[in-house]
């Protein structure tokens, strides 16, 4: 019979060690003590006490592996094993150093991670998601561009419009938490995007202008970077609402400055037939401009929120779910900006745009007559040439009337330039201006352009022309557009680029009048090619009772190169702000009618001679955007100015209380 021990000790094998395998049983035998000592300068290991009931044995030590001599149960008549004497012990410590202990799965996975990344590691012990590796990868240098190049191909020809808010969304996400100059960078990259296909039409003129007018628009364009990066240092909702006023703000200066501004490409003009164009009646084209960079601001605190709500990706099998609560918390923070951008959108829908007419109506044919060449400084081709061809096409009107294929029109508008040479001075062309109204039997609007006041000073002018001649009745452009129609500091800029001397050997002036000019029975409010980009310019003639807009342009010499479909875009969008029926008249194309609610009725292609005619109401209640005049571009202006001044206050104050006593 082989007795038990009362308690028997168990050991459990460790990682890597063998299992230990137990003696024979043996009768009446006890354990083999061992015969060598170990040497004098090691001190005898105490005994241990045999583990009892009251009295358990004590756990190793930690970082030490547990050592158990195996007992040999005692058997009664059993001859004890031969065991061979132990041999000696090595010199040791007095004490075995603990080895270190396996460490857990996570824990080994996140040392390696730390040992492969140039970063440092999450603090959870999760290495970089996959999300923040290709953010550090992608250059902002390239998020900008592309930014820029989407709020191009918002704008016609393309016309994508939901692309301009994207855009905005681009260089917000991009320039948020970066330093100042590194912000205005990245915000002249935007513009470079934005601005050098847009303005490749001035590219007739010669590549260096094209760039140079490029790179201009873009510097006064990419300060809304750092102004972008001062207010998003603000709380929710503020970041929001202050990049639309910053974006406003900055096309007031550039509107205004240098040389008087040329504010071509504004976010307001790639929504001439969005949902968000009535808000153009409501507070113009900056209250228009602030909505679209509201909602491109409003997608990126989007994204935002969405990114810091996503899970963090560790290489766990399986992450833990997010608590029902954090899950709560972010649908809400998301449903804000999705129903304020939802919101935005779909304002439009509930601002009425009238089309009824209030002083009855006026049928008007639009004459293109076409220009010799598609494009290039002398695209009108030799004198009176571009005369004679709206000549013909007012015969052409006339024959349709007399078969009664065309309603007898109330007005006939010619172009800008349609009379090269001054018919004040020029009696053929005063002799063909009265036979075209002769022949359309209507008074007609003509472009022409005048000698004087003075030697190398021309003026733009439109002029109402009846059988009998001129009525006296003038507007003369008041904005001329520098270093096309005229050159700021000549003397110099002819002796530095001597072509300048031979394309531009004079001066256009300026004129001094609202363009309002009656004929038929109503007003016109004229407006003479790059002037619809100006505010002020084509709401005086609202203001001084103009109950259609016209719009003469020349756009003969831009070739194929969209400035023509992007000056189209203006004039809808003019006829929404100020509730008129609008006319543009060009000398090649495109020619459009539009109704007070910005619907294109009739319109030609580019560089082909045609004739439109419809009958058109006429308006004399002025919009709120009327009434309102700059005051909502004010506003905008000073929501800006105070939201960058807080932003700088803010990050100057939080700089100060991190900043440690007695540092500089």
């Amino acid at each position: 019979m082989t007795a038990t021990p009362a308690h028997p000790r168990t050991t459990t094998p460790v990682d890597g060690d063998p299992a230990p395998t137990p003696a024979t049983p043996a009768a009446d035998t006890i354990p083999a003590q061992p015969t060598a000592q170990p040497p004098s300068d090691t001190a005898p290991p105490p005994e241990t006490a045999q583990p009892d009931a009251d009295h358990p044995a004590p756990p190793p030590a930690t970082g030490e592996r547990p050592v158990h001599a195996p007992e040999t149960p005692h058997t009664p008549g059993a001859t004890p094993p031969a065991t061979d004497p132990p041999a000696p012990a090595p010199a040791q410590p007095t004490s075995r150093a603990p080895e270190p202990r396996q460490p857990a799965t996570d824990t080994i996975e996140n040392t390696t991670s730390t040992a492969q990344t140039d970063t440092p590691p999450p603090t959870t012990g999760e290495r970089p998601t996959r999300r923040a590796t290709l953010r550090r990868r992608t250059p902002p240098a390239l998020t900008a561009l592309t930014g820029g190049v989407l709020l191009y191909l918002a704008t016609p020809p393309v016309g994508a419009w939901p692309l301009a808010p994207l855009a905005i969304t681009l260089l917000t996400l991009t320039v948020r938490h970066r330093r100042l100059r590194a912000s205005y960078t990245l915000g002249l990259l935007f513009g470079l995007g934005f601005f050098l296909p847009l303005l490749r039409f001035v590219s007739f003129v010669g590549a260096d202008a094209w760039i140079v007018l490029a790179l201009a628009e873009a510097a006064i364009l990419a300060l809304t970077a750092p102004a972008t990066t001062l207010v998003w240092r603000l709380p929710a909702p503020w970041p929001a609402l202050a990049t639309g006023a910053v974006w406003a703000a900055d096309e007031a200066l550039r509107g205004r400055a240098p040389f008087g501004g040329f504010p071509w490409g504004r976010l307001a003009f790639t929504q001439s037939h969005s949902p968000l164009t009535p808000l153009v009646a409501l507070g113009g084209a900056p209250l228009l401009t602030a909505t679209v960079a509201t909602l491109g601001a409003l997608l990126a605190h989007t994204t935002l929120t969405a990114h810091s709500a996503r899970p963090t990706r560790t290489r766990r099998a399986t992450p833990p779910p997010a608590p029902p609560t954090r899950r709560r918390t972010t649908a809400t923070r998301l449903a804000a900006p999705l129903l304020a951008t939802l919101t935005l959108t779909l304002t439009g829908h509930l601002i009425p745009l009238p089309t009824n007419p209030e002083h009855g109506t006026r049928t008007i044919a639009a004459i293109q007559g076409n220009v010799t060449t598609d494009g290039g400084i002398h695209a009108l081709g030799r004198a009176f040439q571009v005369t004679t061809n709206h000549l013909t096409q007012t015969q052409r009107l006339a024959a349709d009337v007399t078969a009664g294929r065309t309603p007898q029109p109330d007005l006939v508008l010619w172009p800008e330039n349609s009379s090269d040479l001054d018919p004040l001075l020029d009696p053929t062309v005063a002799t063909a201006l009265r036979d075209a109204a002769r022949t359309a039997k209507a008074p007609l609007l003509v472009g022409a352009v005048l000698d004087g006041p003075g030697p190398g000073h021309v003026r733009n002018a439109g002029m109402i022309w009846t059988e009998n001649g001129f009525t006296g009745h003038m507007y003369v452009k008041r904005h001329p557009v520098p270093f096309a129609e005229y050159l700021p500091g000549r003397a110099l800029l002819t002796t530095l680029i001597t072509r300048f001397a031979d394309d531009m050997p004079s001066d256009f002036v300026h004129g001094t009048t609202v363009g309002t000019l009656p004929a038929a029975g109503t007003t016109i409010g004229d407006v003479i090619c790059f002037e619809v980009a100006y505010d002020t310019l084509v709401r005086d003639t609202v203001n001084h009772g103009a109950e259609l807009l016209v719009i003469q342009t020349n756009n003969a010499s831009f070739g194929r190169n969209g400035e023509s479909q992007q000056q189209l875009a203006m004039s809808r969008l003019r006829a929404v702000e100020h509730a008129r029926t609008t006319i543009q008249v060009s000398t090649s194309g495109q020619s459009a009618l539009i109704t007070p609610d910005g619907t294109i009725v009739a319109q030609s292609g580019l560089y082909q001679p045609a004739v439109l005619t419809a009958t058109l109401p006429l308006r004399t209640s002025r919009t709120l955007a009327d009434r309102a005049g700059i005051l909502p571009e004010a506003v905008l202006l000073t929501l800006a100015l105070g939201a960058m001044m807080a932003g700088a206050l803010r990050r100057t104050t939080r700089t100060t209380r991190t900043t440690p006593a007695g540092t500089t």
